[in-house]
This record gives C-alpha cells, sequence and structure tokens, in this order.
C-alpha cells in the first residue's frame, strides 16, 4: 500500500503522526500500540502512549493503517493493501498473510439482506500456524 505523506482534508499533518506512519510501514506484522511506543522511545523520540493510540486511530480513520484484535483481545495494527481484506495471522510468529475472501463476502452479502441491513461490513480474521512454526511444534525436542 502506497502511503500518503497528506493529511486526509481537515487534518494537520504532526511529527508524531509521521513518525508513526513510517514506523507501521516498516513492519510486516500486526504490532501493538505499545510495541510501537517502546520503538519509538528506543530511537529517542519524546512520544507519549497516549500520543501514540490517538495517531494509530487517526491512521485507521483515514484508511493508512488495518487493525485485528489478537487472540488475547488486543488491537494490533499494521499497514496493509487499500482493498479489501481478510487476514491469516501465524499464532507463533506473527506472520500475516493477507487473504482474499468471495465465499465470505458472499455469505455477508446474503445475511445482511435476509436480515435487512444495509450499509454492512465485516472483519475476518483466521489464526493458525504458518508451516515453520507447525515444523516447529511438530518436530522432536
Amino acid at each position: 500500500m502506497a502511503v500518503s505523506s497528506r493529511p486526509a482534508e481537515g487534518r494537520r499533518s504532526t511529527r508524531q503522526r509521521s513518525l508513526l506512519r513510517e514506523l507501521v510501514g516498516e513492519t510486516t506484522a500486526f504490532t501493538s500500540a505499545q510495541q510501537l511506543h517502546q520503538v519509538l522511545r528506543e530511537r529517542g523520540e519524546s512520544v507519549g502512549l497516549a500520543t501514540v493510540y490517538r495517531n494509530l486511530q487517526v491512521l485507521v480513520e483515514d484508511g493508512e493503517v488495518d487493525t485485528l484484535r489478537g487472540e488475547d483481545g488486543e488491537v494490533l495494527y499494521r499497514q496493509c493493501s487499500p482493498r479489501h481484506h481478510h487476514h491469516l495471522v501465524c499464532r507463533g510468529c506473527g506472520r500475516v498473510e493477507e487473504v482474499q475472501g468471495p465465499a465470505v463476502e458472499r455469505w455477508a452479502d446474503r445475511a445482511a439482506e435476509e436480515h435487512g441491513f444495509t450499509d454492512v461490513a465485516h472483519t475476518v480474521e483466521i489464526f493458525g500456524l504458518c508451516p515453520a512454526c507447525a515444523a516447529l511444534t511438530s518436530s522432536p525436542s
């Protein structure tokens, strides 16, 4: 996904948001706000955790960052492609694959229509073990 350095209409760009946008773009795994905050601090940036959360929310609202809820319920962040997709997430290493789900899309549309819902949205996150992590768990100690 190409990351725009321009703020959404009506939003002013901030140094902290630019730093966070750049950092999220560097990682391929979904990452917590606390982890992102820690990396910024390690890089010598004076950014508060509340500022990280606030700016992540702006990036999510502007469509620059995706979120998912980890198995433990924590919200995680990642820069993803701009088209609609779902995530296949490794519980072992955090590897993420963006996947298309045409059957899921058809099911969601039918379910919404059957119940009279409009303007619907959905997310599907699938958790499992990638081939490398599965091999580690099945190999003898």
